[in-house]
């Protein structure tokens, strides 16, 4: 069954598994795998909308409309930029300031045409390792980002990190295939590292802050704890 975190009468939130997609797309029309809306409708036992997506292997909070009305309500919140999306990400290195920004623009994959982008960032904690992963320094240096998307085009965050060469652990698309290849010997990870941990939005009803939080899953803190990262911060 899928986590839900937290549900009323117009929305449900639930927490993604990494893995598995929102909806059927044309990428995935040939799979015969369940998808988060289909999971999630039979769950429920009646129809859904997803307000808004995150990318197959990203885990964390995803939320639904159970109507039409509430779903445009919802998403106009989304397109006003009004919703505050925050994620936790390991990465390859340190940030060279704590607490900053990635703002470069990125190219619509439909049109081809650039878009602005933003991603604001905060260094929660950082780890160095006894292991040369890289095969050029005896050290290896990570960091846990808290990172807020201001906009939301497709892969931005892991776009924004790998063009800093500050890679997401686990990304096979726009990461680093030696560090990947480190974790997945020495952890045993199949997964990405990035985590949608926190969604920020107001009911369309009531007009109340609604704060919905989703736990890092297995897998993301068993590497954090593998690095020794603080108790605290897994």
């Amino acid at each position: 069954m899928i986590e839900i975190l937290q549900e009323t009468n117009d929305w449900v939130a639930i927490n993604k598994p990494a893995g598995l997609l929102v909806h059927r797309t044309k990428l995935a029309a040939g799979e015969k795998e369940h998808f988060a809306l289909q999971l999630l409708r039979d769950q429920l036992g009646q129809h859904i909308f997803p307000v808004h997506r995150l990318d197959r292997p990203t885990s964390g909070v995803l939320l639904f409309s159970k109507n039409k009305e509430i779903l445009s309500l919802l998403k106009a919140q989304f397109s006003e930029r009004s919703v505050k999306k925050t994620y936790l990400a390991l990465v390859r290195g340190i940030p060279s300031i704590e607490k900053g920004s990635f703002e470069r623009e990125l190219e619509n994959e439909r049109s081809g045409k650039l878009q602005a982008a933003k991603t604001d960032y905060e260094l929660v904690h950082s780890v160095e390792i006894p292991f040369d992963t890289t095969g050029r320094y005896p050290t290896s240096r990570y960091s846990l980002l808290s990172l807020h998307p201001l906009t939301g085009r497709t892969h931005q965050i892991r776009i924004h990190l790998a063009q800093a060469r500050h890679y997401i652990i686990g990304d096979k698309k726009h990461g680093n295939n030696k560090q990947n290849k480190f974790f997945e010997k020495q952890f045993n990870l199949q997964n990405l590292l990035l985590h949608a941990y926190r969604l920020e939005f107001k009911d369309p009803k009531t007009q109340q802050l609604i704060q919905i939080k989703a736990e890092i899953p297995v897998h993301f803190r068993t590497v954090l704890r593998n690095l020794h990262f603080p108790e605290k911060e897994v």
